[in-house]
């Protein structure tokens, strides 16, 4: 590995990284609508077999079993980062599940095989890392990607109207919906309500005042949260929160 490599760090486009590991035979996945991009690489059948596949923004939550899987780890990378690292537009990859090699090529079977034969979760991670810090050298990160992590950031914040975000970032809305579609893989009001539903969904961690969610996660009322939720998850806050899904 190089030295460039063994120096760089996945902090600037990478938010979570999580290892799983099933517990007595547990392997339903959980996915909610949150605009990011994620990079999964998992080891089947006792270790004999893996893959690397790369899961693009939901527009509608997933819950998915995943039978033989050993353990899982997965990378969410920040909003913005698809086409530099991953080499194409974060739209094409909504709602798919695609393994890393039909995006990358021979380098993406390369890392596959590099993971499987890793003897430990963080040689693993020293794996990634230098797969995505070559990546970065041979990609350039275009002038709009950076506008629509500044979105991201402002939509996040405070801000609730597209309009005003494309006001304060000095385009048209029209132009602000395009590029946040092409980096972030949504538009930005759909990207608002992903907001929206995981504070509520973190509130209710500790609450179970809907009124009261709604209002802080920033509805206009409960009825607001509730439909949102349905069309979303597919459920209503409560029937989500008690549902066989949840903690698996």
């Amino acid at each position: 590995m190089d030295s460039a490599a063994s120096t760089f760090s996945l902090a600037r486009f990478v938010e979570d990284v999580r290892a799983l590991v099933p517990v007595a035979g547990n392997t339903r996945h959980e996915r909610l609508p949150d605009g990011r991009t994620t990079l999964v690489f998992r080891v089947l059948e006792e270790g004999r077999k893996g893959d690397v596949c790369v899961a693009g923004p939901r527009t509608r939550a997933l819950f998915k079993d995943a039978p033989g899987v050993v353990r899982a780890v997965i990378l969410q990378f920040k909003p913005g980062w698809s086409a530099p690292l991953l080499g194409v537009a974060a739209n094409a990859l909504t709602d798919q599940i695609i393994p890393l090699e039909d995006l990358w090529g021979r380098p993406g079977g390369d890392l596959r095989h590099e993971l499987l034969a890793a003897r430990s979760l963080p040689e693993v991670f020293d794996r990634l890392s230098h797969a995505i810090a070559l990546r970065t050298r041979q990609t350039f990160e275009p002038a709009s990607a950076r506008l629509a992590r500044r979105a991201v950031r402002l939509l996040e914040g405070d801000a609730v109207r597209v309009e005003g975000v494309a006001e304060q970032l000095g385009v048209t809305a029209r132009h602000l919906r395009r590029v946040f579609t092409e980096h972030i893989g949504i538009g930005p009001k759909d990207y608002a309500r992903t907001v929206r539903l995981q504070r509520a969904v973190r509130m209710a961690a500790t609450s179970k005042d809907w009124r009261r969610i709604a209002v802080d996660a920033g509805y206009y009322d409960q009825a607001h949260l509730i439909a949102d939720f349905r069309e979303l998850v597919g459920l209503t806050p409560g029937a989500f929160l008690k549902s066989p899904e949840r903690g698996r």
